[in-house]
């Protein structure tokens, strides 16, 4: 990590281009700069433009007291939209003109690129001190994308108790339970009372900041129960907990996958989560706002996967993005080559025949786009675990017959065109035949590689987009000049 150096150079801004305080919406939120009042937010929600531009040259005139003045109070989710939105230069001299007004939480509401860069232009002191007020979970987050020699920096700067609990959230896995979980969290005895516990949390002042459950455990730690606050507050002070707990309350483990336990919040409704060991030890929390972040991180690497980007983030630099995807374009090349490889057999039939070589990208482009229609829904279905063994011939059978009525009728109408462009009729019946065939063979790829490649342990996301195009380019284009060199008794 290194000291954040000033930057002198910043963009200079016309006076009229600062906003007209009569024309401000009403009950917008607005900051003083200046003669003139800013409003943060515009229409859209997002922060104003005009706001932005005033941080900015607050910051570039390393004006302190405007910078703070301006963006002191703002939500850590602005704060963070805020230093997105700053020139990379000026983001570490932003953080240290914040001073003591900056929340690291923010640092969670960034693009992961951006917080690394930012990260290390900042000193591993002042990084360490404002961990310290952050809820565990939020910590692990910042961390663990950094390089262990930026981890380790950081850690030394902190409090021997804080960094053991950081070091053990960070030797869990990654995307585990471990790692999302919050290890601040209330911890009762059996043989208490009600009262006594509300007395407890009245009088301590290291409770988390939010809580939903009070759990109830054995003099070895291991988790016995869990008391709501609201079934806590209706009942008399003399009960014991013991006798109001639920003991069958939805547990994980530290280890177990993010997107399972995202899965059984979702199932079950549920808030909040004990998080326990190996040995059934409490460990720590999940709260719901925590697995709605899994949620969405595991929703964008679904979708990314689809379209063979990975884990690309959008502030990436362009040789970062270029290794990412080239990869799979590798791969999706040595795939296009075996259906040129198909089409290179038929070379005299397409030479006896030209209208072949017109019509034969509408084949391969209707296989191609009924496959991924099968295919996106197959990836999503087992990423949920909504398809498996119990279903998946009833699914499959669905998929046929989908695919056999959307053919019949896509061949019917490109059979037609076909026939009165090229003004023949037995050209028409090839294509629709060749539609029929594709379609169907979509409809079983599309369901039946990513199922297959599931089976496999790979990630069908990834992985899928390539074979499925594969699939529906060699059948549809084996189909359509195989059919058309036996129907017109072409040379092949």
């Amino acid at each position: 990590m290194t000291d954040a150096g000033k930057n002198d150079a910043g963009p200079e801004f016309a006076p009229d281009s600062m906003p007209n305080p009569s024309n401000l919406p009403e009950g917008n939120d607005v900051r003083p700069f200046h003669d003139a009042e800013i409003p943060v937010h515009g229409e859209d929600g997002w922060l104003n433009e005009a706001f932005i531009r005033a941080v900015a040259e607050a910051v570039a005139a390393q004006d302190s007291e405007s910078v703070r003045a301006l963006a002191g109070d703002l939500h850590e989710a602005d704060v963070g939209e805020l230093i997105d939105a700053l020139p990379e230069a000026e983001r570490p001299v932003f953080v240290r003109l914040m001073g003591d007004l900056f929340d690291y939480a923010a640092l969670t509401e960034m693009d992961e690129a951006v917080r690394v860069r930012l990260l290390e232009e900042l000193p591993a002191a002042d990084i360490a001190e404002g961990l310290g007020e952050l809820d565990s979970d939020d910590a692990v987050y910042i961390l663990e994308d950094l390089d262990a020699e930026d981890q380790a920096a950081i850690l030394d700067e902190l409090p021997l108790s804080e960094r053991v609990q950081l070091e053990r959230a960070l030797d869990y896995p990654e995307d585990s339970a471990g790692r999302r979980m919050q290890s601040d969290f209330i911890a009762v005895p059996p043989f208490w009372t009600v009262g006594q516990t509300i007395d407890y949390m009245r009088e301590d002042k290291d409770l988390p900041d939010t809580f939903y459950e009070i759990y109830v455990v054995d003099p070895g730690f291991r988790l016995a129960g869990a008391v709501a606050l609201d079934k806590i507050l209706r009942t008399q002070r003399a009960a014991k907990v013991s006798d109001i707990m639920q003991d069958d309350l939805k547990r994980v483990r530290a280890t177990d996958d993010q997107e399972e336990v995202a899965r059984l919040f979702e199932r079950y409704n549920l808030v909040a989560t004990a998080v326990v060991d190996d040995s059934d030890r409490l460990v720590g929390v999940l709260t719901v706002d925590d697995i709605v972040d899994v949620i969405q991180e595991e929703a964008e690497e679904d979708m990314r996967a689809l379209g063979g980007v990975g884990d690309e983030e959008i502030s990436d630099t362009v040789i970062t993005i270029a290794r990412s995807r080239i990869v799979w374009l590798i791969v999706n090349l040595g795939t296009a080559l075996l259906a040129a490889s198909v089409i290179s057999v038929f070379e005299d039939t397409i030479q006896a025949m030209v209208a072949l070589a017109v019509l034969m990208p509408i084949v391969a482009s209707m296989g191609g786009n009924a496959a991924t229609q099968t295919m996106t829904v197959a990836v999503r279905a087992l990423a949920t675990q909504e398809l498996d063994t119990r279903n998946i011939w009833r699914v499959l059978r669905r998929e046929v017959m989908v695919s056999f009525i959307n053919g019949t009728a896509l061949a019917v109408l490109v059979g037609v065109t076909a026939a009165v462009w090229f003004e023949m009729p037995g050209l028409g019946i090839v294509i629709a035949s060749a539609i029929m065939v594709n379609l169907v063979c979509a409809g079983l790829g599309g369901l039946l590689i990513p199922v297959t490649l599931d089976r496999l342990k790979a990630d069908p996301a990834i992985a899928s987009s390539v074979f499925v195009t594969m699939v529906t380019d060699v059948i549809g284009f084996f189909a359509f000049l195989g059919i058309a060199a036996l129907w017109f008794k072409l040379p092949l």
